[in-house]
């Protein structure tokens, strides 16, 4: 079957010539927005646990956690190269010298053929810049800038504690390194319209990001937006609707940027709304249905393709 949308696991098995597994750990990092140094709550959607595998744990080394990472999928995949995934937090949130240290310790494991680094926009300066060019010439560096939003609207909503030319600023700076640039995205924001969300899609298009994720909200017990929604229920993406606007977006996306997530999955235990009652298996089988049902293909709307 022809595949209707570029996503990530097929680009890393061409580019590998292997299937290539993502191995998470937590480096024990923090976050500006937590900190004290923007702010102490945190961005009110964000609860780590919603997404954090159980494996992956600040108690551990680094190693630890991936040697673990890499004894599971190995056994259950039989899987041979991996992709090491510092994801809670911001994980370019420390001196350059500490960030070398853990990425090298990282790296130095049999078997890890790369780093994705997800961090903030305003967390990134020349010296990683050029710490993580260091690393791009004898591995894959994917750096994984949380934007979010275009809208500063929105991020200010969220408390961000960036605007939207701070996420343009770290791309800009990035470019031209051999660094791999992905970006993340939310959809569903009450402060955004349906139009809106979409032509995020038309302005991701047009800036040098090659990878691309994309999160549904989700109201996750425990976070400023959990009060915020008890008190006054907003609404959320209904499960088909998210099948049907995320067809429209990625028809509008250039078909040169790679789809490394398409909605969010946060354990039942925690998660609020919207309950769709799907597991992961089901919602990427009814997203392949819809492309087929709609015959659809990615970019196939997209401006950047218009004369």
């Amino acid at each position: 079957m022809t595949r209707r949308y570029n996503a990530f696991g097929p680009y890393l098995k061409k580019q590998f010539g292997t299937i290539v597994y993502k191995v998470n750990v937590d480096a024990g990092f923090t976050c500006p927005n937590r900190d004290g140094t923007l702010g102490v709550t945190g961005c009110i959607y964000c609860n780590n646990n919603s997404f954090r595998p159980s494996r992956c744990s600040p108690e551990l080394s680094i190693k630890e956690q991936i040697r673990n990472g890499i004894r599971y999928l190995s056994g259950r995949y039989n899987a041979r190269e991996f992709l090491v995934y510092f994801q809670p937090y911001t994980n370019t949130y420390a001196s350059a010298p500490e960030l070398e240290q853990l990425y090298k310790e990282a790296l130095s494991e049999p078997g890890v053929i790369g780093l994705a680094i997800g961090t903030r926009p305003d967390c990134i300066d020349e010296e990683k810049i050029e710490l993580l060019e260091s690393l791009a010439s004898d591995y894959f560096i994917l750096i994984e800038y949380g934007l979010q939003s275009i809208y500063d609207k929105s991020l200010q909503y969220i408390l961000r504690g960036h605007d939207y030319q701070t996420f343009l600023n770290a791309v800009n700076m990035t470019v031209g390194h051999n660094i791999h640039i992905g970006a993340h995205i939310i959809v569903g924001f009450p402060t955004e319209t349906m139009d809106e969300m979409l032509s995020m899609a038309d302005e991701i298009s047009e800036l040098p990001v090659e990878f691309l994720k994309i999160h549904q909200l989700q109201i996750i017990k425990d976070t400023v937006l959990a009060e915020q929604y008890m008190k006054e229920p907003f609404y959320t993406f209904r499960y088909e609707e998210y099948l049907d606007f995320l067809v429209d977006f990625i028809e509008r996306l250039s078909p040169d940027i790679v789809l490394q997530r398409l909605f969010a999955t946060a354990p039942d235990e925690i998660l609020i709304a919207p309950k769709w009652g799907k597991t992961k298996q089901q919602i990427i089988h009814d997203i392949e249905e819809r492309f087929i049902k709609r015959d659809a293909v990615q970019g196939s709307k997209c401006m950047c393709l218009r004369d």
